[in-house]
């Protein structure tokens, strides 16, 4: 975390306040600053996907809410792609919601009905599936479904923040760590005011369903502080510090048989620059994972993705001083052996 955030919620550690009033300050600092109608402060995207289903289902009913996860009067089914699916659907099920999968935009249309309370978007898939955003958007307004996008990994470039909930989405959720750079256990959940409202007593101090989710008034400050420096930092600097990691790594490959490096730009999650090196396998003695093994095992471990048979990802993103040439030279070794 950068030195702000950090001061921000040592700061906080100093002072009693009753967190209710503290989260509608921040939220409403935060819609201010992220051109959003509302927006709160939860302990994690995850978090944020969990209170939000919570509001959509009990449509702001404070007795329905209370009875979550029982479906008892409530819209419980949840619409959302099958090429979205991620494992984040435990956090719409602890609601007692009901997943309802779909492919097309003619069995999404179909699928939708008088239980249904919320359709669900993940943000990383827009590329896999056959109904994109707008569409999706366009299909809940007409039909009166909220639709939710989970953007986690997408606060980059920093428009983004603002650039979903402008497209339609009734709610959309990013991490308060990642790009941001705040706490770890911190999301922020943005979008229209009465699901807001609906959703703040569905999280800690408040009982119910999501009693467990607290969020300290620590992290709410140093989340506030993080999103106030995203918005004024130098990212074009932040961006040509990102390329020259990069090509610090792949400059340290240079020369070696059989070894290829790239500069790779995710299309959605991540918008960063990273490095992709890739060698066959066979022909080098060594697969991915034994480099990334290698890797791990070395002091200090470094830790890369293997995306692919003799293929492996490495982000710079977070990488300080040296630490660029550290990862190229133990790369050189370990693909030079």
């Amino acid at each position: 975390m950068p030195p702000e955030v950090v001061r921000a919620m040592e700061e906080a550690s100093r002072y009693f306040i009753p967190l209710p009033e503290l989260e509608r300050k921040v939220g409403a600092r935060l819609a201010e600053l992220l051109k959003a109608p509302a927006a709160m402060v939860t302990c994690g995207a995850a978090s944020a996907i969990a209170v939000g289903t919570a509001a959509c289902l009990s449509q702001g009913d404070p007795a329905k809410l209370r009875q979550l996860p029982n479906r008892e009067g409530i819209r419980y089914e949840v619409i959302q792609q099958k090429s979205h699916r991620s494992g984040y659907e435990h956090q719409m099920e602890l609601c007692g919601a009901k997943i309802v999968t779909v492919e097309t935009r003619k069995e999404l249309e179909a699928a939708i009905n008088d239980r249904t309370g919320m359709m669900f978007f993940l943000n990383k898939a827009e590329r896999d599936g056959q109904i994109g955003s707008d569409d999706f958007v366009k299909i809940g307004k007409e039909r009166g479904v909220p639709t939710m996008n989970d953007a986690a990994s997408d606060a980059t470039p920093k428009e983004n923040l603002w650039k979903y909930t402008r497209q339609g989405f009734d709610l959309v959720i990013f991490s308060g760590g990642k790009a941001l750079r705040g706490p770890q256990s911190s999301g922020l959940l943005l979008g229209r005011k009465d699901l807001i409202e609906a959703s703040l007593p569905a999280m800690s101090p408040f009982g119910g369903i999501g009693r467990g989710m607290k969020v300290g008034k620590e992290e709410l400050c140093g989340l506030l502080a993080a999103v106030e420096r995203y918005l004024k930092v130098d990212h074009e600097a932040e961006f040509r510090e990102l390329e020259a990691r990069v090509a610090s790594i792949r400059t340290a490959l240079n020369g070696i048989s059989g070894v290829r490096t790239d500069r790779h730009v995710p299309v959605i999650a991540n918008e960063v620059p990273h490095v992709t090196v890739e060698w066959d396998e066979s022909a080098r003695g060594i697969s991915a994972q034994q480099a990334s093994e290698r890797l791990l095992a070395a002091d200090p471990p470094i830790h890369v993705q293997r995306p692919g048979k003799g293929k492996l990802l490495i982000s710079v993103w977070m990488m300080r001083g040296d630490e660029p040439k550290i990862v190229g030279r133990r790369l050189r070794q370990i693909l030079s052996a």
